[in-house]
Parts: structure tokens; sequence; C-alpha cells
């Protein structure tokens, strides 16, 4: 994203907590795609409504954005916070069967990435999503889940062996 986006974005941010609502409907159609692709890798299926209800969370709570410069942060920690929350709710709600489980070796294992991502839990995929696809270290990580350190890089470590092993099956 180029510093004029982020800029603009900023001001945006900045007009909407003030009560404009031009900016607010600018601002959500700007931190759509940033939000789509967090949501995506996490919530899998899901990650449309997920997507959504992390925009309905960021119009909540914009007014409590103390630092309009820190938006993207701020934004991404609620982005990842509502996709684990979705994939959480889809996975009490489509419980997987034996037959949805492949038998070790499937070819279809290691041709679909959504598919091996799909086996992690949507903590493990959170994590993954925001170290691997985010670029943050794990200290940053675990701030945006809210987690001690040593949890996000132990989460971090199963996430990727777990990608690995599903991967290479």
């Amino acid at each position: 994203m180029s510093p004029e986006e982020r800029e603009r974005a900023v001001a945006l941010a900045r007009a909407a907590r003030a009560g404009d609502t031009l900016a607010m409907h600018d601002l959500l159609d700007h931190l759509t795609p940033f939000v789509a692709r967090i949501c995506a890798p996490i919530a899998l299926a899901d990650g449309p409504d997920a997507t959504q209800e992390a925009l309905v969370a960021v119009f909540g709570a914009l007014r409590t954005l103390r630092d309009p410069d820190a938006l993207y942060g701020w934004v991404r920690a609620i982005a990842v916070r509502e996709a684990v929350r979705t994939a959480r709710r889809a996975t009490r709600a489509r419980p997987a069967e034996l037959a949805d489980v492949p038998e070790r070796g499937d070819p279809q294992l290691a041709a679909d990435i959504d598919d091996v991502l799909a086996r992690l839990s949507p903590d493990h995929r959170a994590v993954l999503v925001l170290r691997d696809f985010e670029g943050l270290d794990e200290e940053s990580a675990a701030a945006v889940l809210g987690v001690p350190p040593g949890t996000a890089k132990s989460r971090l470590h199963r996430a990727r062996t777990s990608f690995r092993k599903a991967w290479s099956s």
C-alpha cells in the first residue's frame, strides 16, 4: 500500500470519527479488500461473513480509535478476531465427519491449499496468516491475537508443522 493511500485512509478515519458519513462509507470501501485478505485464509468458506462482521465491528467502534495513524493495526486486530470467531462458529455448526477427512496419502490433500488450511484450527490459521501472509513478527502477531508471545510462537510452530505434514501427504 502506498503512503498516499495510507494518508488518505487516516484522513478518512479522522473525518469518519468526527461524524462524516460519506467519509465512513469511503473508509469502509477502502478497508474492505484489506480485511478480506486477512479474513479469507482464516475463516475459509466463511471469509465473506467474517469480512462483513469485521467491517461492522470497525464501523461500530471507530469512535474508540484513539490514534487514527494506527488504523491498519487496529483494523487487522479486529479482522483476525472476527475471522477466528466466525471460523469457530462454523466449525461448531459443521462438525467434520470421518468421510470428510482424507486418507493418508490422498492426492487431493496436497493439491489444494484451502483444503490444507481447513485442517488447521482457527487459532493456528490466524497466527499463520499474521506471520506468513501479513509479515508480522511473533511479538506483533501475539499482540494482535491477545496472547503471550510464547503462545503465539508455539501455535505458529504447530501450525507450520501441521501444514507441512498435510501438504506433503
